[in-house]
């Protein structure tokens, strides 16, 4: 049997965009541009690299999202991934860590899987433990922040970096990884693949679909929730110290002050 690989993506919104918080104190996703975690990106490379190395792998990329979500599967598909799903449903909205992993669990059992690969974290929430709780809810191992991956004879396995050392591990398949952004640069879509993803298949999902009912994702049913939020306050004029031959002294002096030194 091929290798079935599962990519978790996500669409979010632009970090280098006015980013804000609706009225229901969720990320406001309508008034920014969104696109594909750049996180996720490795993600899908690192598939494509392990389906590159085994006969007839498939790459199947799925999201949960809004209707604009689907810009994140054509980046992946267009980087060349085999065929997409798209989990989407009005009762989604408002949904945290523990209803998205329930629903991405759900849309991985029903693509069919052997390996599952996510990013290290999404570049909106930033939490970084999806995979884990994936992993929980699959019932498969987890082997996480991998900064070089690889599948062989049934096996995934990899090195994780850590701050003083690095360690080798491995799980057999099914399991689920997730990937820094140190296991290398992911590809850039040439024009040929954009043009080949237009004709790739992206079936669409509902909760009735994934026998997800709806108070148990969305805002009803989420675990954590924002109290209160405020805007960042504006920068301020730093201060400038002119050097006419005491600026060691004055800046020492400000050191000092702020309690640096």
């Amino acid at each position: 049997m091929s290798l079935r690989i599962v990519v978790c993506v996500k669409y979010v919104p632009d970090a280098t965009g006015d980013r804000h918080f609706a009225d229901d104190l969720t990320v406001d996703r309508e008034d920014v541009d969104g696109l594909l975690s750049e996180l996720d990106e490795y993600a899908v490379e690192q598939a494509l690299q392990i389906a590159g190395e085994a006969d007839g792998a498939e790459v199947t990329v799925v999201t949960v999202g809004p209707e604009d979500a689907k810009d994140a599967l054509r980046k992946a598909l267009s980087m060349g991934a085999d065929r997409a799903v798209h989990v989407e449903d009005d009762s989604l909205h408002g949904s945290d860590v523990m209803g998205t992993s329930l629903v991405l669990a759900k849309a991985v059992e029903k693509a069919g899987f052997d390996l599952v690969i996510a990013g290290m974290a999404s570049t909106d929430g930033t939490m970084g433990v999806l995979p884990a709780v994936l992993a929980e809810r699959l019932g498969v191992p987890q082997v996480t922040l991998l900064s070089e991956v690889g599948v062989q004879g049934g096996v995934v396995s990899g090195r994780r970096d850590g701050d003083t050392a690095s360690e080798r591990v491995e799980a057999s398949l099914p399991a689920v990884v997730s990937v820094t952004d140190q296991s290398g640069e992911a590809r850039y879509p040439s024009f040929k693949g954009i043009m080949a993803a237009k004709k790739k298949p992206v079936e669409s999902w509902d909760l009735d679909d994934l026998g997800v009912e709806a108070d148990e994702v969305g805002l009803a049913g989420a675990w954590t929730a924002v109290d209160s939020v405020a805007q960042r306050p504006a920068r301020t004029a730093g201060t400038i110290v002119k050097d006419e031959g005491e600026g060691g002294k004055q800046l020492a002096e400000f050191l000092v002050g702020q309690k640096f030194i």
